[in-house]
């Protein structure tokens, strides 16, 4: 039997098969579709506009990696005219973040782009390494995903950027949505399909992986011979999150388009007048300017707990009454910086980032 032709080019010998369609195509055309179907995500959501300055969430791994490398074609390919930086976070987990943070050094001579990275130790004063000895490993997650959003806005202030891009893709958000179901958080359900979202007081963040399957991205990475990191994080096998990324794999198994299903249902799903009259007001932390719900933000709690050695007391709100009776915070407590929303569009920004070498 001749081998297969690839059901796009009827050219080429056909050697994949796309998880999100099925359809058996060739290498150079599974490049071409994934690459244009990530630009229509962009034009169609007009994420960008000639001029804007644009930081890379990167953290070694394939998702950031190979948006960094899309974001660098087609930014050349369809002249976006966007100026693109790449931004790390260093949570500080020995043997995980440290050995990542080496291969995002590496993109940033490979891809020719100024990188900016940013430390939990140099902006909090703590590690995660550190975090995990006194809180243990239950909730941790928690202490890390409030961290790393602030951290983010944080250095992308610094590089005076407009917006800033994740590699969060299509699996990522279907999780997501499954487990504001099974946790009844109608207001993030509300919000959690947004491919872009932009605060008063934040800086303009999207994804523009939205609609890309995870299978897709590791082929992608492969087939391309990027440079990425592949070990997954040491304190994350217990995060609830977890449960639901299982749950969908066992989904995606029986029915490959759930994936896109769960995310367009989402996207349906529309939040009645009284329950978003419910939610709180967004204003902004007291104490360090950032956004808030409360007058402090939850960095900001969780922060003071753990200097306060009761770190479940920015957990839960009968945890953190406690700590209030307890008087107020001593003068010693480290405390956030106070966090200024950059001006953006100036590109006499004064910026402190390592530039490659012969850049």
């Amino acid at each position: 039997m001749p081998p297969k032709l690839c059901a796009l080019c009827e050219a080429a010998k056909a050697t994949l098969r796309r998880p999100k369609t099925g359809q058996q195509i060739c290498r150079e055309c599974f490049f071409f579709v994934f690459e244009t179907e990530i630009h229509h995500t962009i034009t169609e959501a007009k994420l960008f506009k000639p001029g804007d300055r644009v930081a890379i969430g990167a953290s070694g791994g394939k998702d950031s990696t190979v948006l960094a490398y899309v974001m660098k074609t087609l930014n050349e390919r369809y002249q976006y005219g966007l100026e693109l930086f790449l931004l790390s976070i260093d949570e500080g987990i020995t043997g995980y973040r440290d050995d990542s943070l080496e291969t995002v050094k590496r993109n940033q001579q490979q891809y020719g782009m100024p990188l900016k990275i940013l430390s939990y130790d140099e902006l909090y004063g703590w590690t995660m390494d550190s975090i995990v000895a006194q809180v243990g490993r239950k909730n941790n997650c928690t202490f890390c995903g409030v961290f790393r959003r602030q951290a983010l806005d944080r250095g992308a202030a610094t590089l005076g950027v407009d917006h800033i891009v994740t590699g969060h893709n299509a699996d990522d958000i279907a999780e997501t949505v499954l487990m504001n179901i099974m946790r009844g958080d109608i207001a993030r359900l509300g919000r959690c399909t947004a491919i872009c979202t932009e605060g008063e007081d934040t800086i303009k963040r999207s994804k523009p992986f939205k609609y890309a399957y995870e299978k897709e991205i590791v082929m992608y990475a492969y087939f391309k011979k990027l440079d990425y990191f592949s070990t997954e994080c040491i304190y994350s096998p217990d995060a609830y999150r977890g449960h639901a990324r299982a749950f969908l794999k066992d989904l995606e198994a029986a029915r490959p388009s759930a994936i896109i299903d769960i995310i367009h249902s989402g996207e349906a799903f529309e939040v009645k007048d009284e329950v978003k009259a419910s939610q709180r007001v967004q204003r902004t932390c007291q104490r360090c300017g950032y956004m808030s719900s409360n007058p402090l933000c939850k960095a900001c709690t969780l922060l003071e707990g753990l200097e306060r050695g009761s770190a479940e007391s920015g957990l839960t709100d009968r945890a953190r009454k406690k700590l209030e009776a307890e008087g107020p915070a001593p003068d010693n407590v480290r405390t956030i910086p106070f966090f200024n929303k950059p001006v953006t569009g100036n590109p006499r920004v004064s910026i402190a980032v390592e530039i490659p070498p012969g850049q």
